[in-house]
């Protein structure tokens, strides 16, 4: 993007041993621990995984119960400041002010960050560009979709040209189109940045990361680069032609990540340590099977 900001100086985001609870006996973290370089990083994990309590305690919102998070070898919880200053974030529910139009609204959050009016007035029409919202500008925010209103707050988190951009499951209200442009977009960020994409699309990740997390009961499952997970796996995933009436018995036996109908039956892909039966056939893994694996009990 022209009149990025380029960084010389490294980053690094050190995530020691990160417990969150809620009430008396609720945990949404474990003993989270993760260092993260730059980068894009897809944090993946099912809906309730503990995704969004992380991404708000990266994002300096919510203290974490145990555990600290070091931004360049300084506590955020002591110093959060350092941090915020070169933080964007998109949370999962984005709010707006509906009266005033895109090119208003990130005016104003533009003054709240302490922008410099005409440099910030530059950079929002480079950003309204890049995420195609340009002829609609002056629109007020109440007329626009949910896809539209998420692509304002992408443009609003990277007002400031962020070292650590966290995007919390930013692709819901995108059609394919924009989903792509998106994803497309996180690997130009990435360079010098450190980009976490907290999602539960494995297909948004696998477009995107250069490094994956799984999670899952707010516990890390495990961290590797797409090309490892998909090694994990390697060997273990069948295509299995079984009658429509044995689905359901085929699901209770097996770890199943897809299913194709055809004139002789169902096509299933299924993910196992040994073929479920004799003429099953060996496929090449996709990371939606090594996802599946790698979070099976």
């Amino acid at each position: 993007m022209s009149g990025a900001v380029r960084f010389h100086a490294r980053v690094q985001l050190v995530i020691e041993g990160v417990s969150k609870r809620y009430g008396r006996d609720f945990w949404a973290l474990r003993d989270f621990s993760l260092t993260l370089a730059p980068g894009v990083l897809g944090l993946l994990g099912p809906n309730g995984a503990g995704k969004s309590t992380l991404m708000r305690i990266l994002a300096t919102i919510t203290r974490p119960t145990s555990g600290r998070v070091l931004w360049n070898g300084e506590d955020i919880v002591a110093r959060p400041d350092p941090l915020r200053e070169v933080l964007g974030y998109l949370p999962q529910d984005f709010g707006i002010y509906p009266n005033l139009s895109a090119m208003e609204f990130l005016e104003y959050l533009a003054a709240v960050r302490g922008l410099e009016a005409r440099t910030a007035r530059e950079r929002i029409h480079q950003l309204l560009d890049l995420v195609n919202l340009t002829d609609v500008r002056r629109r007020p925010l109440s007329g626009f979709s949910g896809g539209m209103r998420q692509r304002v707050g992408i443009a609003q988190a990277l007002l400031n040209d962020p070292r650590l951009l966290i995007v919390d499951e930013p692709t819901g209200g995108l059609d394919p189109e924009e989903r792509v442009r998106f994803r497309n977009l996180l690997g130009d960020l990435s360079g010098e940045r450190i980009v976490i994409l907290s999602t539960h699309i494995v297909s948004d990740v696998e477009a995107a990361a250069t490094r994956i997390a799984l999670i899952a009961r707010g516990r890390l499952v495990g961290s590797a680069a797409p090309e490892e997970m998909l090694r994990a796996v390697e060997g273990k995933v069948w295509e299995w032609v079984v009658p429509s009436d044995q689905l359901s018995a085929v699901r209770e036996r097996h770890r199943v990540s897809g299913t194709v109908r055809r004139t002789h039956g169902v096509q299933v892909r299924i993910v196992a340590d040994a073929p479920p039966a004799p003429d099953a056939r060996n496929l090449p893994p996709t990371l939606e099977d090594a996802y599946l694996h790698a979070l099976a009990p």
